[in-house]
């Protein structure tokens, strides 16, 4: 069997290393006796923007196109990327993103195989933005199947007329063993970041893009109401975006800049997240979050805003803490609460990443998606025409 995955990925972020991670399962299954499905990446180019994941995908083995055509030239798109599956044969098209679903799905009618839309999340960030993902939410009713990383999601799908028959859950996963690393070696590499190392007692860590919905200005101000209580931790923020000029703006007038460090993107959080004391995820909204999973993998207790997906993955008083969205104190409550409990932290950061090992791996995601695919090249919705 052949998959090919479209994306229009601006940079390497969760949804990308969610199908690279599924794509290398698929190639190299953890369970004897299981055929190996092969995988090809397309992405629209994003302005260059998608050659990141496309060099990755390369580097990695993986067959990898990046699209000439693109939004809103659908016609022209279109008939590239069905070009492109009859050229590679391909059996499965998958696709990641409003604008994968909506030109992927009328390229995969137009070659006449199944389409899968995997909905990792909604944003709603702009105005247009949530024009976009309305426009999704409709053309998903007319893929062979909708995953949704999330029962969250799942839900928020099916409330916008996608056929209950249709969605399946699939939620994201990990391979844990980058992140078992030496709490010493990474403590090293997270000091680094202050000046002068190791004057923090505690360090409290997130990732992500900086952009609104992660709600890191929420982290932000809850970073500086501990800091007014203790003056023995120190925060690092991981990520770029559009969002880090008014971050670094409010940092200056809380007076943390020594205190709370805006790290840039990296690519090595295997080697930083074990070497922090506690995770924070500040979101508004989430699909089902990839950076908990990780900081889980690594050990870490997290205390997390209860939104989307993430109460699956963080269990309240099990393997952190979660609270309401946009509320900087209960976030920075419960980030003093846990930094006062040693017993606390090691019992919450044992419990998630067992939970990790045992719920969230390659091989039960690449199972189910195996299942997905059988399914779908029996069925004949496929060989409907395209609008």
């Amino acid at each position: 069997m052949h998959v090919l995955q479209l994306m229009a990925s601006p940079f390497v972020g969760g949804p990308e290393r969610q199908v690279l991670g599924l794509a290398r399962e698929l190639a190299h299954p953890s369970e004897p006796g299981v055929p190996a499905i092969r995988t090809t990446f397309a992405s629209f180019a994003e302005r260059g923007l998608a050659r990141p994941l496309l060099e990755q995908a390369s580097q990695e083995g993986f067959a990898a196109h990046e699209l000439r055509s693109n939004y809103p030239r659908i016609e022209t798109a279109t008939r590239e990327i069905a070009g492109l599956i009859r050229d590679l044969r391909v059996d499965v098209l998958c696709c990641n993103g409003y604008k994968p679903d909506l030109i992927g799905w009328r390229a995969a009618r137009r070659a006449g195989i199944p389409v899968i839309a995997i909905a990792h999340g909604w944003t709603g960030v702009t105005f247009k933005v949530r024009l976009n993902e309305l426009l999704d939410a409709l053309v998903m009713r007319w893929h062979d199947a909708v995953v949704c990383v999330s029962q969250a999601m799942q839900q928020r799908v099916r409330h916008w007329g996608v056929p209950a028959k249709r969605v399946v859950l699939i939620r994201n996963a990990l391979d844990a063993r980058p992140y078992e690393r030496s709490r010493p070696e990474c403590r090293a590499n997270v000091e680094s970041f202050f000046v002068p190392p190791g004057r923090f007692r505690f360090l409290v860590g997130a990732a992500g893009r900086l952009s609104p919905e992660k709600g890191f200005d929420i982290f932000l101000e809850a970073a500086a109401l501990v800091c007014r209580q203790r003056d023995d931790v120190g925060f690092l923020l991981l990520g770029e975006g559009k969002q880090r000029a008014a971050l670094e703006q409010r940092r200056a007038e809380l007076g943390l800049q020594d205190r709370f460090v805006l790290g840039g993107f990296r690519t090595d959080l295997d080697r930083l997240l074990p070497g922090l004391d506690l995770a924070v995820l500040s979101s508004y909204t989430e699909g089902l979050p990839v950076a908990v999973l990780e900081a889980q993998a690594a050990g870490l207790p997290v205390v997390a805003t209860a939104v989307g997906g993430t109460p699956e993955v963080v269990q309240d008083g099990e393997t952190g803490y979660l609270v309401p969205p946009g509320q900087p104190v209960a976030l920075a409550q419960k980030i003093l609460d846990t930094l006062a409990d040693e017993a606390l932290r090691d019992r919450f950061g044992q419990a998630g990443r067992l939970r990790v090992r045992r719920e969230f791996t390659f091989a039960a995601q690449a199972s189910r998606y195996r299942e997905l695919f059988a399914r779908v090249c029996q069925s004949s919705t496929h060989s409907l025409g395209v609008l």
